[in-house]
């Protein structure tokens, strides 16, 4: 990220003896090499999520995996998790299915809104084709373009996929987090009570 705070948790567990792997999300790179991809799903980041897990669950060097997944990576985090990850930690990662939460966000901004996005996404999530008569104001979320990937990512609700780790929890989220809302952290921990939550006072979403 350009706050550069991957690079600096990354030192920080380094000094307590912690090694850390951190990767783009593939559409970053393939828009870096000015070849973004229309057919990109969210199933893709977790194929990538495994596969990085693959790569190291034989090297001796390291004694225990476990995978971190920020924002939209918890939720990638969670279902990548396999029986080679030891434990897993949500950091500001959403409750809700992205469909609710961007509605809810909706309601905050423009209310009425929120009303016809939480409409269209039924409309998409139903249909087997691109719906294409979108409300302008929702176009850039769910407008054809982006259908494809939004629908394979609105299937995943955050809250039952944390239910079906067996592996220690950790949940953070910060208290001036204006993007993923501490509450969502609360849903997260409502669904594993057994997991432990710290909220993290002043803290934003990119864990500044």
């Amino acid at each position: 990220t350009k706050s550069n705070a991957y690079q600096q948790l990354a030192d920080s567990l380094l000094t307590k003896g912690v090694a850390t792997y951190r990767y783009d999300k593939r559409i970053v790179t393939q828009i870096k090499n000015r070849k973004p991809s229309d057919k990109t799903l969210f199933s893709d980041f977790i194929i990538d999520a495994k596969e990085s897990v693959n790569f190291f669950k034989n090297d001796n060097r390291f004694s225990r995996i476990y995978i971190a997944g920020h924002g939209q990576g918890s939720l990638v985090g969670m279902l990548a998790v396999d029986k080679d990850v030891y434990g897993f930690i949500s950091l500001n990662g959403a409750g809700q299915s992205i469909d609710a939460l961007i509605v809810q966000q909706i309601a905050q901004q423009q209310p009425g809104l929120d009303k016809v996005a939480a409409k269209t996404f039924e409309r998409v999530k139903n249909s087997r084709e691109l719906v294409v008569d979108i409300e302008r104001d929702l176009y850039v979320l769910i407008g054809p373009q982006v259908q494809p990937f939004m629908k394979s990512w609105m299937q995943y609700d955050p809250a039952k996929e944390i239910k079906k780790l067996q592996i220690p929890i950790l949940i953070i989220n910060g208290s001036k987090n204006r993007q993923v809302d501490p509450s969502e952290a609360a849903i997260l921990k409502d669904a594993v009570p057994v997991a432990s939550l710290e909220l993290i006072e002043n803290m934003n979403h990119v864990l500044k």
